[in-house]
């Protein structure tokens, strides 16, 4: 997100609460269903972030909030909240 307007600010917090939120209730999500939470169940369709994006802006805007381990089977990225 490219600027400093304060609606650019406050919808870059609703996204970050809206993911921590959906971690707090359903530890062990991936990527997709991150994403598929935000677009579908709370109809946020504009929110621009896709599988791929969700694995950058975890790290750069909630590193200290939420962790992530490597699920062996698969090698995706299963995210959880920090202890």
């Amino acid at each position: 997100m490219r600027g400093k307007g304060s609606q650019k600010q406050a919808r870059l917090e609703r996204l970050k609460n809206e993911i921590v939120d959906y971690l707090a209730t359903s530890p062990g999500a991936s990527a997709a269903d991150i994403v598929a939470f935000l677009s579908h169940e709370r109809k946020m369709r504009n929110h621009g972030l896709t599988t791929r994006k969700v694995g950058l802006f975890i790290p750069r805007y909630l590193s200290e909030l939420i962790n992530f381990r490597l699920d062996a089977s698969t090698g995706k990225r299963i995210y959880h909240l920090a202890s």
